[in-house]
């Protein structure tokens, strides 16, 4: 096929390419456009064609992901600094993590201006690729380059690691996306007719895919395939037996094979391969052979007979392993794996984990973990309970919970079987501070003592000191002050006695916390001492720990402006180190402070990200979803069922930290909506934990609820600013909101005033809000009392927006204009698909149209949506 044939139709998008690049040298400054389209559709030929077209008056640098079961650690990386060399080369050769990989890549893209930087293929991207390019999409006002990245967007559900990173990075003025969609039945036949195939059953076939098209085509088949897979079977049936034989061997090397590796699994065919190349489905590089399209690849792979398929991998992992040539421990692991050759895995796989983890390729290390976990039953039961704990790591600080859980059950297993009480005492210590994350409180709190009891029947020592602090730690999350300074100062006596820096900066961070007090420099003295330690003995997870322990504390007790000044030091941290449970608890922390601060979209927008990440643990999943749900509580969208999902959560946990701010929520919702009869059985049992934890915010957000509701309860010790509204001092409790910088908060404390003048100022801090429900109530007491002529606050309609669309309703609407269904519009908002109907119903009505094509046309026409490409 022609490569000219590849780019019918793709004018548009090679013209926003070139548009973007004139922007990067106009601005002198940095441009991301994310190519996404189903695999096929001929992003590389698009991208090949733009890069032609510079010829050199820009530097092209390319690097690309290759489909291994497990990828290698910045692969693409590798193939970029083999063009630059320098820097680049060595920090990428070594062990460096990823944001120093960030950093050198920075200073070559400053090296020489402009560059064009090529990621083709980021949906094979290994956990340390996607953490650079995550980091370079944050940076790019500091450098003059355009950075392209292509992917497949038809293979990426929820969980799959390029969704979460895209979700991560967000909208940005420098990030642009670029679709390549699929060719029109015009294109198609206007093809098809060259070869004389009947143009409307082809598109049909292929539904417009370039390379389904292109791939029939290049079959020669008199009738049309069923399938892709057909088509390509049928090309390669065509050509000769050797040839066969050449392109079987390269079909099981995931990446480019390199040609002496071919010559050792098929040197009497290796005639054959300027046939094969000839054919179009191979292409050659300086020194390596891949398949065209991996769709190609996959077919002719997936179409060997076992036996075949397993004598290839078994020939290609002994050639590498007694090839002087360095080979790639994940290259080597995969083909050991796909041989089934245990030895091998056991072997290869722990190496090519050790190299991704100290890279920061968290996820890549657990699965390599997880393939020799395969055959563990070779191995020592010392071996395996080592292998299952080094697994249970990774896939902590992966964010891979469930398998974490798993792994750790399975080492503690081992050592109870090897009679080990030590390592049996540490990894029942580990096991509960997994169950904590995991929001299994009872599990957690068990797993603790019992540790402490198998511990303190041997010398004191570290493990001992170790499960004194994740104790402490418990005791901290179940409002237990006096158990988590006890346990902690127990902790930091037996770490000093130690000599063990990293205890003590686990335990000062857990006294600290318990010690905090807004005004008070103890606790904080104590919370910045364990992050200072640990920085300084380059204690990551500990780092991370100290960031989250300093920001919850403030957060807790509302005090955004302390929390904010440690919060985005420590995003920056964890993002750069892929600690990612700490950095989805600390931006949920930040949707929080954002709420509290009156920032409601920022803290929507962050909140969904943690909302829609399948890896974030339940924690943090809970703040991020009473977020989301007091936003749309307090904006007037009825749907706040994330409410109801975040107490689904919170609850098991028993924890009241987790539980009082739901049960909070859903009370000033019903308030809200005029249900206040709902909020004395939604608060009772809450309230009675607040009161008996001796915990006065939560009790005081509680008690306030209640007593807007109507509900009377006896006296109760709450933080000041609740004490003050409860006590009748209105004013006072909005100047100390507002001191704390929470304007929803003194707006409301100021409503329960009674005086006109204080209403009339909650009502006009309520509508610059945007809070409409609460607004709405302000302004009927103020009616009630006979005033008139109050001022309606913003309008729902503008300009732009004639039809008097809710802002949820705009929303829906750009969605419904990009061509998403309900199904994928309620993921991509967080809602439920019944709620996504409920709004596409009433666009339609507003719009007076009768479907979503003639909804897309009236959204170009208003303005509120770009016209389609």
């Amino acid at each position: 096929m022609a490569e000219a044939d590849d780019l019918l139709e793709r004018s548009d998008q090679l013209a926003e390419l070139k548009g973007a690049l004139e922007g990067v040298l106009r601005d002198s400054a940095g441009r991301l456009v994310l190519v996404g389209g189903e695999a096929g559709a001929g992003k590389t030929a698009l991208l090949r064609r733009f890069r032609d077209e510079q010829g050199e008056s820009v530097r092209v640098l390319w690097g690309a992901c290759e489909a291994l079961l497990t990828p290698e650690p910045l692969g693409p990386l590798s193939d970029i600094a083999e063009t630059t060399g320098g820097e680049l080369a060595a920090v990428v050769a070594g062990e460096a993590r990823p944001h120093e990989v960030t950093a050198a890549l920075m200073r070559e893209l400053k090296r020489r201006s402009p560059s064009v930087l090529v990621i083709e293929d980021a949906h094979w991207a290994d956990e340390a690729t996607l953490d650079v390019m995550k980091l370079v999409g944050r940076r790019l006002e500091q450098v003059q380059g355009l950075i392209l990245v292509s992917y497949r967007d038809d293979v990426l559900d929820r969980r799959h690691p390029l969704r979460v990173m895209l979700g991560d990075l967000g909208p940005g003025r420098r990030i642009e996306r670029l679709a390549v969609p699929p060719l029109s039945e015009s294109s198609v036949r206007a093809l098809a007719e060259r070869y004389g195939v009947d143009g409307a059953d082809l598109f049909s076939k292929t539904n417009g895919n370039p390379l389904f098209v292109t791939e029939v085509l290049a079959a020669g088949a008199e009738m049309i395939p069923d399938t892709v897979r057909d088509a390509v079977l049928a090309r390669a049936a065509r050509l000769s037996t050797s040839a066969r034989e050449l392109i079987d061997a390269v079909a099981v090397a995931p990446a480019e094979i390199k040609v002496w590796l071919l010559e050792q699994l098929v040197e009497e065919a290796m005639g054959s391969l300027e046939e094969c190349l000839g054919s179009g489905m191979l292409r050659a590089s300086a020194d390596g052979v891949r398949f065209r399209h991996e769709l190609a690849r996959q077919a002719v792979e997936e179409a060997l007979s076992p036996d075949r398929r397993l004598d290839l991998h078994r020939r290609a992992l002994a050639a590498l392993v007694d090839s002087p040539r360095a080979a790639d421990e994940s290259l080597l692991a995969h083909h050991a794996e796909a041989a089934g050759d245990a030895d091998a895995t056991l072997r290869f796989a722990p190496e090519a984990a050790a190299r991704a983890s100290v890279v920061g390729a968290h996820r890549e290390a657990a699965a390599h973990y997880g393939r020799a976990v395969r055959f563990a039953d070779r191995m020592t039961t010392g071996e395996r309970a080592q292998l299952f704990e080094r697994r249970a790591h990774e896939c902590y600080l992966a964010s891979l919970f469930d398998e974490a859980l798993e792994a750790q059950q399975r080492g503690l297993a081992c050592y109870r079987e090897l009679g080990d009480r030590l390592r049996e005492g540490d990894a029942l210590r580990t096991l509960g501070r997994l169950y904590g994350f995991a929001g299994r409180t009872e599990e957690a709190g068990k797993a603790c003592r019992e540790a402490i009891a198998v511990l303190e029947q041997l010398e004191p020592g570290r493990e001992l000191a170790l499960a004194y602090a994740t104790l402490a730690q418990r005791c901290l999350n179940w409002e237990d002050v006096e158990g988590a300074v006890s346990w902690g100062t127990r902790a930091l006596e037996l770490a000093e006695r130690v000599d063990d820096t990293e205890i003590v900066a686990y335990a000062l961070s857990t006294v600290g916390a318990a010690e905090f007090r807004p005004g008070e420099p103890e606790g904080m003295r104590k919370l910045e001492e364990s992050l200072e330690l640990a920085r300084r003995a380059d204690l990551e997870d500990h780092v991370g720990r100290a960031y989250v322990g300093l920001v919850v504390a403030a957060v807790r007790h509302h005090s955004s402006a302390l929390a904010e000044r440690h919060l985005q030091a420590g995003l920056e941290y964890c993002d750069e180190r892929g600690l990612d449970y700490w950095r989805s608890f600390l931006l949920a922390c930040g949707a929080r402070c954002d709420l509290d601060r009156g920032r409601w979209s920022d803290a929507a927008d962050a909140a969904a990200v943690i909302g829609r990440d399948p890896r974030a643990w339940p924690i943090p999943r809970i703040y991020a979803l009473t977020v989301l749900g007091l936003v749309r509580a307090r904006r007037g969208d009825p749907d706040t069922i994330s409410l109801d999902e975040a107490l689904a959560y919170a609850e098991p946990t028993g924890e009241l930290q987790q539980i009082a701010p739901v049960v909070a929520a859903k009370a000033e919702a019903a308030w809200l909506e005029g249900r206040s009869e709902a909020v004395e059985e939604l608060t009772a049992s809450a309230i009675e934990l607040a009161r008996r934890r001796g915990a006065v915010w939560e009790a005081g957000e509680l008690a306030v609820w209640r007593r807007r509701c109507g509900i009377k309860d006896d006296a109760i010790d709450v933080a000041q600013p609740y004490a003050a509204e409860l006590g009748g001092e209105h004013e006072r409790a909005a100047e100390l909101w507002t001191e704390l910088g929470c304007p929803y908060e003194a707006a409301l404390a100021l409503a329960g005033a009674g005086g006109e003048d204080a209403l009339r100022g909650a009502l006009t801090a309520l509508q610059e809000l945007g809070a409409t429900p609460a607004s709405a109530i302000v302004a009927r007491r103020l009616r009630e009392r006979g005033v008139r002529g109050l001022p309606r606050g913003p309008r729902a309609a503008t300009r732009q927006n004639p039809a008097g669309l809710t802002a949820r309703e705009l929303e829906v609407l750009k969605l419904i204009a990009q061509g998403l269904r309900n199904a994928q519009i309620a993921e991509r908002l967080f809602v439920s698909e019944k709620t996504v109907d409920h709004h596409v119903s009433a666009i339609l009505r507003k719009l007076e149209v009768g479907n979503r094509g003639e909804a897309s046309a009236e959204a170009v026409r208003l303005g509120i949506a770009r016209e389609p490409r």
